[in-house]
């Protein structure tokens, strides 16, 4: 029996766990099982491995898309370029790291994009906020982070100076922290939600609820917006062909 996985904590609601049990159902693919692995430590990966060794590759989701980097043997470009990895490969013992939040959001992103959406907000600096600056960087995006913690030499701005001369220049806010995701559906980031209007674009990585309240604010002042439902598919799509090939 082949076996997959996802690793992060918490894990209460896992759309890896459920997209590939039906997957598996859906394809007739009855040789293979995923598992939602809900460790408080990444220090416990190595004894996850010894406990699995049918283990054949894993997703990775917060807090250690970027902790998860010192137990890997080989990493693609990408995630070097990152330091950040979402999708492990194991073959004959050895973990081979790749990034493919990359892909999902790209390919997610890129539907409503305009031609005015050219100065970007990522808010929060983990492991997810990585892909989405490579892809920005790619789509030649300009783009601040915003943190709580305010750092001017990373290009680092803090929530108070989200303002609207700011967001009168970056229409694009996209949303990389876990604030708002079921239950704590009343959290969202501290943003001035009033001063936006039709030509803004929100995305947030959070898929549940569907509708999260950064999203809410910004449709009720007419933005654009997107979850991050579509992303996760596209990636975890992506994890089963690198996990396969």
């Amino acid at each position: 029996m082949r076996e997959y996985g996802l690793i992060g904590y918490p894990l209460s609601h896992s759309f890896s766990q459920k997209y590939f049990t039906q997957k598996f159902e859906k394809e007739a693919i009855a040789d293979a099982v995923f598992h939602a692995f809900a460790i408080p430590s990444i220090e416990e990966l190595p004894q996850l491995l010894k406990d699995h060794p049918q283990l054949v590759g894993f997703c990775i989701t917060i807090p250690y898309k970027r902790s998860v980097m010192q137990y890997l043997n080989e990493a693609s470009d990408a995630v070097k370029q990152m330091d950040a990895c979402n999708c492990v490969r194991i073959t004959n013992g050895k973990l081979y790291g790749f990034n493919t939040d990359v892909v999902g959001f790209e390919k997610s992103f890129i539907k409503h994009l305009q031609p005015h959406h050219t100065h970007a907000l990522i808010l929060g600096t983990g492991g997810a906020s990585s892909a989405v600056e490579f892809v920005l960087k790619k789509l030649n995006i300009a783009y601040h982070f915003v943190s709580r913690t305010k750092d001017e030499s990373k290009n680092i701005l803090g929530y108070t100076d989200v303002n609207e001369a700011l967001l009168a220049t970056h229409s694009v806010i996209i949303n990389c922290t876990p604030l708002g995701t079921y239950p704590n559906v009343d959290a969202a980031p501290q943003l001035p939600y009033h001063l936006l209007n039709a030509s803004h674009y929100l995305f947030d990585l959070v898929y549940n609820p569907p509708k999260t309240k950064f999203l809410l604010l910004g449709e009720q002042q007419g933005a654009t917006m997107e979850n991050g439902s579509e992303m996760l598919a596209l990636q975890a799509e992506e994890n089963w062909i690198i996990w396969n090939s």
